[in-house]
């Protein structure tokens, strides 16, 4: 990836935050949009829940004739201190060593992104080792949250600092012309955080929301719940802001790509989600922002227990359903290049006036 310098931290407050606000998307462009559909020679509805996909991405671009040719893979890259309380089968270590294959495009997205024609952008925002990895933007905020056991994961400076790096990466972004940003993270522990700050913001217990991640034993599940509840109780997080609880029992990447999801508003870029982190982000945003939920993609369905409760708080519908759970915005990546063979159908779209037969009548609503 090109060079990309460090933001100045400075000018990253919690005020600056409360005052940023996003506009709804365009809803004449995308009542337009599934007008073309309507006319396109093909069942009504034919190509499902990718003509109001599509409608959508033409909305937040703010044209009709939407181009996503340039594609950006944004993804935050960061350790989180509960791994010490043994929720995770590796170690840290793993976080940085996988970071180094994405840095030279060797890892499983950069893989896929090189398949679909997306630049994949890597960005340490809190690994935990000192040296800058080749390839990889160093946007580090701390070598790693503390373990939320014992201490709040970060301090509130902390996690405004992760949101608004990701908002910058956002901006950077459509300052490129990319025109969808797919989001991914790495990180040991992550399904760990994501699921204690689900649990919190959705109000369901541990249980409910906690998987075995990377497959954790049946003793090993049974712990991480354990630590997850433990940390709801004894912080008192249900009912809790989205920026406590993100503070609280969060990772930089949950920060970072909540981040991601309101620069996509902030900067009308639709964000593609990939599996139960990136839409934990989501969720963070959404609250903190309630617009930016109008600039969000889905992907697919993880096998992750959260994933169920937290499309339906986001009023999403993946529409990959293979049971994945790789992470690093695999499965974001996948839905660009299922976007782009929608898109190859509305953009050379045969009407009915061409082949001279009479369309389609549409008697109820979409």
């Amino acid at each position: 990836m090109e060079y990309w310098g460090k933001p100045a931290f400075d000018k990253f407050t919690q005020e600056a935050l409360a005052r940023l606000a996003v506009e709804k998307p365009d809803e004449g462009i995308y009542r337009r949009v599934l007008d073309h559909w309507d006319r396109a020679a093909k069942p009504l509805d034919g190509m499902g829940r990718f003509e109001t996909l599509t409608a959508r991405i033409g909305a937040v671009l703010g044209s009709e004739e939407m181009d996503i040719s340039r594609k950006a893979v944004i993804i935050m890259c960061s350790d989180n201190g509960i791994v010490e309380e043994g929720i995770s089968q590796s170690g840290q270590e793993v976080t940085a060593a996988v970071a180094r294959e994405m840095g030279k495009g060797g890892s499983s997205v950069g893989k896929l992104a090189a398949a679909v024609g997306a630049d994949v952008i890597p960005i340490d925002i809190g690994i935990n080792q000192e040296d800058a990895i080749p390839g990889v933007a160093d946007w580090k905020i701390r070598r790693g949250t503390r373990n939320f056991r014992r201490e709040p994961a970060m301090t509130r400076q902390e996690a405004v600092c992760g949101i608004f790096l990701g908002i910058e990466a956002a901006a950077r972004c459509k300052e490129r012309g990319y025109g969808i940003i797919a989001t991914g993270e790495m990180g040991i522990g992550n399904t760990t955080t994501s699921s204690a700050v689900a649990a919190a913001l959705l109000g369901c217990e541990a249980g409910c929301v906690t998987g075995r991640g990377a497959g954790l034993s049946d003793e090993g599940l049974a712990r991480k719940r354990m630590v997850i509840e433990e940390a709801l109780e004894g912080y008192g997080l249900r009912g809790a802001c989205a920026l406590r609880v993100l503070e609280t029992v969060g990772g930089f990447d949950i920060a970072g790509l909540a981040g991601v999801c309101i620069g996509g508003g902030l900067y009308h870029i639709p964000v593609v989600l990939d599996g139960v982190i990136s839409m934990t982000a989501a969720v963070v945003a959404k609250r903190l922002i309630p617009e930016t939920a109008h600039y969000l993609i889905p992907s697919h369905r993880g096998k992750e227990p959260a994933v169920a409760m937290l499309v339906r708080e986001l009023e999403l519908e993946p529409v990959i359903d293979g049971n994945m759970a790789l992470g690093e915005g695999t499965g974001a990546v996948m839905m660009m290049g299922l976007l782009d063979l929608a898109l190859c159908i509305y953009r050379k779209r045969t009407t009915f006036g061409d082949i001279q037969v009479e369309p389609y009548e549409r008697y109820c609503e979409r």
